[in-house]
């Protein structure tokens, strides 16, 4: 039993290595109910740093974001890889898998609302789904 939880900590411990590695972090900043049965919004903060990319993924729901700092290019499947920059806004269909990359010099910033399934990950792998 001791052996297994060991292990458990170190695999623990390296998703969080590789996850600070990866260049992307998500921040919640709030977490609601709202008025549509089965339904909840999340506000978060991402950063993306130079040269990193947050891995492609799905939603339970619809990603509605807004570039707070730095020039992103959003790819969405069936779509042309698009660069939204500070000051504009993007909107992830539910269900679609997506990812961004930092190509730029800097940070960037994302704020975004989700508007999901509740009880549902906020995020789930592309392969995973």
């Amino acid at each position: 039993m001791k052996v297994s939880a060991a292990a458990l900590v170190l695999l623990v411990a390296a998703a969080a290595a590789t996850a600070q590695e990866s260049g992307f972090k998500r921040t919640i900043l709030q977490q609601r109910d709202i008025s549509a049965p089965g339904r909840e919004a999340i506000t978060g903060v991402s950063e993306i740093q130079p040269g990193a990319s947050a891995p492609k993924h799905t939603h339970f729901g619809e990603e509605i974001g807004y570039v707070l700092e730095g020039s992103v290019v959003v790819e969405q499947a069936g779509s042309a890889p698009q660069t939204v920059k500070a000051g504009q806004a993007f909107l992830i269909p539910a269900g679609t898998v997506h990812g961004a990359t930092n190509k730029g010099p800097g940070v960037v910033r994302i704020l975004a609302t989700y508007i999901v399934e509740k009880g549902k990950p906020l995020a789930t792998p592309a392969a995973a789904r």
